[in-house]
């Protein structure tokens, strides 16, 4: 039998601390702080899942992988560079195309459910 269902765990690992690639605290604002727990890796490896929370403040962000997210708690408006801003609250999912550039405002600290397409 193989292993094609997985059940997400409590967060009892150490996470990832500090920026991700392509996210950048904005000068002049308050600088927020992120943690992220990297959970599932699918098994072609084109896939990871899990955690990310971070305290309130602005981030400009590059996106080079689609991110679905489903917000569990906290709150935050996003901005695409150019565009209108959207806000999100806890119990909404929504989704961010790879070529997203722009600005998350993380007004209320966040948790949140990922899942990015790498290839």
């Amino acid at each position: 039998m193989t292993n094609t269902l997985f059940k997400f765990p409590e967060l009892n690992s150490t996470p990832i601390e500090g920026h991700l690639d392509g996210w950048t605290s904005i000068e002049g604002k308050p600088a927020a702080q992120m943690q992220t727990w990297i959970q599932h890796t699918s098994k072609d490896e084109s896939v990871i899942s899990g955690v990310w929370k971070s305290t309130t403040g602005f981030y400009h962000a590059t996106y080079d992988a689609y991110e679905f997210v489903h917000l569990i708690e906290g709150s935050c408006t996003i901005t695409p560079d150019g565009g209108e801003s959207q806000s999100f609250n806890a119990g909404d999912a929504f989704a961010v195309e790879a070529d997203f550039v722009g600005v998350w405002e993380v007004t209320a600290p966040i948790k949140k459910h990922f899942a990015i397409k790498l290839k």
